[in-house]
């Protein structure tokens, strides 16, 4: 059974200076985490086929449900305080976008990895941001996630990283760092504010994601910490 960290008990009292620092953040993010994943699944799903990893499939199927109660999570504390759930927002389109023309394993991946570090930074700075007890449970709750999350992709990235000639990884290492910067700063430029509001101007921002993409660099030069048809550690014990 999955741990519920969120007292939902607890009113969401939230000021009204705070909700106009991170409002339109919490909207943004609550629209962000509702994908219903399929054309993520469509690229696991023939990854997984192509190497016979028979448990990557399921350790996706878990990840996306992870996401979506994220997204459940801040829908119900935007109902809470009487704010509207975002039906369209110019970042989550952009993104959107480039999930439908990706069907590569190790893109996703990267894409993930990406978007989870940024996730990292933008709760802890709503977190920060805010003594309402509940959001800050709420925020808890998906940085915990989060971690586990990353911890998933790297491995895998390593692992799809593992099979390329030394030509080919020079070349990926600097697609990965153009991918990599544009998407942190199309973050930065959505939700400034937000980050702002919990100490998290630019140049702090920058700092934190670029230690991020320092240590995913290094993670996928190590030895790929686990083989084909190992039970990943995202899957539940119960799956």
């Amino acid at each position: 059974m999955q741990q519920e960290r969120i007292n939902w008990q607890l009113p969401p009292a939230i000021s009204a200076a705070e909700k106009k620092l991170v409002l339109k953040g919490i909207q943004g993010w609550q629209l962000g985490e509702t994908s219903d994943g399929t054309r993520l699944l469509a690229a696991a799903n023939s990854y997984a086929n192509a190497i016979g990893d028979t448990h990557y499939y399921r350790a996706v199927q878990w990840f996306i449900k992870e996401e979506q109660k994220h997204g459940a999570n801040l829908g119900r504390y935007l109902d809470a305080i009487g704010a509207q759930r975002l039906q369209h927002h110019w970042s989550d389109w952009i993104f959107r976008k480039v999930r439908h023309f990706n069907a590569s394993m190790e893109c996703w991946t990267l894409t993930v990895i990406t978007v989870e570090s940024t996730a990292q930074v933008f709760y802890q700075s709503l977190k920060d941001a805010t003594q309402c007890a509940l959001l800050r449970q709420i925020c808890t709750d998906i940085l915990i996630d989060e971690a586990h999350h990353i911890n998933f992709q790297l491995q895998r990235l390593a692992t799809i990283f593992a099979g390329k000639s030394v030509l080919r990884k020079i070349v990926c290492f600097q697609l990965y760092r153009l991918f990599y910067f544009s998407t942190i700063l199309v973050v930065w430029l959505a939700y400034w504010r937000t980050f702002s509001a919990g100490n998290n101007t630019f140049l702090p921002y920058l700092r934190k994601m670029q230690k991020k993409f320092t240590r995913t660099i290094q993670r996928i030069h190590q030895r790929p910490a686990f083989q084909t048809n190992a039970v990943s550690p995202l899957l539940p014990p119960m799956l």
